[in-house]
């Protein structure tokens, strides 16, 4: 039974390795692919997304590891993206896409008793939470496009 606990909590936090690949990617493409009028304010946020999602994969990939599994190499798909709404949407998503991944992976580390991980499971939801909450806040201005 313990077993099956660790093997799904490993599973799941390759899960949440992909999705913080994913994001490393579309948060430098976004940066790098943003025009017009606010492309530098644009492309700031996104460029400073990066190491935070850096971190969370150095993390996980780490802890991983720890558990005996192994890291994986791939990363979730990355939405392509129009126009600056498009990109601030689909960051958006993502970012509830994580948050909702890490409550899951919280109660399985909970189930596992690794109450170390819990901890800091939670840290990564709040980060995770600043993350979509700055992207909400963005999408409450003007948009071209």
């Amino acid at each position: 039974m313990a077993d099956d606990r660790k093997a799904n909590l490993i599973d799941g936090l390759n899960k949440d390795l992909e999705g913080e690949y994913q994001a490393i990617i579309m948060y430098n493409t976004y940066a790098s692919s943003v025009v017009g009028l606010y492309r530098k304010e644009v492309e700031s946020f996104f460029r400073a997304e990066v190491p935070d999602e850096l971190a969370h994969a150095k993390f996980l990939a780490d802890k991983i590891a720890s558990l005996g599994g192994t890291p994986s190499t791939r990363s979730a798909d990355v939405a392509r993206a129009a126009n600056v709404r498009d990109m601030l949407e689909n960051a958006k998503t993502a970012e509830a896409e994580t948050i909702d991944r890490y409550i899951e992976r919280r109660k399985q580390a909970e189930e596992y008793g690794d109450i170390a991980l819990v901890n800091d499971l939670e840290e990564l939801i709040s980060d995770e939470t600043r993350h979509k909450e700055d992207c909400e806040k963005m999408l409450r201005g003007k948009w071209e496009g």
